[in-house]
């Protein structure tokens, strides 16, 4: 699909690396060719890999204490600095799915049929390409990067805005939307680390394994 892909190297993996052998780049940076197996792995359709390339070369180096993998092979264009940095990057995939799960509220659906919450999965995504849209003409207003804008104010205003004009496309009022979403800027999130853990404990009440209306009558019913 000609997507280019940075990644670390896999733990057990690590000891295997041999950067004597394949095409060297430079120190601790060289080129490998990785074979295709002999039979596909059970997620994978046999017509899928049957369209997969027999052999795939990518690019391996060492970087500040980590193996990196990548298909950017080239090492003028790709420099060791530039895959490093890129990799440090990685925490804006974070950032995008809690924004879209947490920000947004999709990390619980509310509907019920596999149909329908399909089609609440795309009108949340379609939400969020559009309040992405509303960063990007902001960014280009105020001369700056999209990545420094906060999706959580933007989706604020974004939401405030159509209270207040009922969804209305007056120009003017766009363009001032759009310069109120560049006024507040999100700081240099490079090297974050964040545990993954709750602060606050459960409240301790059981889960709810029947209907809403069977749970209350049984409710009126123990009142009598």
């Amino acid at each position: 699909m000609g997507v280019d892909a940075v990644f670390e190297q896999h733990g057990s993996r690590k000891r295997s690396t041999d950067f004597r052998r394949g095409k060297k780049l430079g120190s601790k940076d060289h080129l490998i060719v990785i074979k295709r197996p002999r039979s596909p792995p059970a997620w994978m359709s046999q017509e899928t890999f049957d369209s997969m390339p027999e052999t795939l070369t990518v690019r391996e180096l060492k970087v500040k204490g980590k193996i990196l993998i990548t298909t950017l092979c080239c090492r003028v264009t790709a420099t060791k600095e530039d895959l490093k940095n890129l990799y440090k990057s990685r925490w804006n995939i974070e950032l995008d799915i809690r924004h879209i799960k947490t920000t947004m509220g999709m990390d619980v659906l509310s509907c019920v049929s596999p149909d329908m919450a399909e089609k609440e999965i795309w009108v949340y995504l379609l939400a969020y390409n559009l309040i992405r849209l509303i960063m990007i003409e902001s960014a280009l207003l105020c001369d700056i990067i999209p990545r420094q804008l906060s999706f959580k104010h933007t989706m604020q205003l974004w939401l405030t805005y159509h209270q207040q004009t009922d969804g209305g496309t007056n120009v003017e009022l766009i363009k001032e939307l759009l310069f109120l979403v560049g006024q507040l800027r999100v700081g240099n999130r490079t090297r974050r680390v964040e545990p993954r853990v709750i602060k606050r404990r459960p409240k301790a009440y059981s889960m709810m394994v029947k209907p809403r209306s069977i749970l209350r009558k049984e409710i009126v019913q123990n009142w009598a």
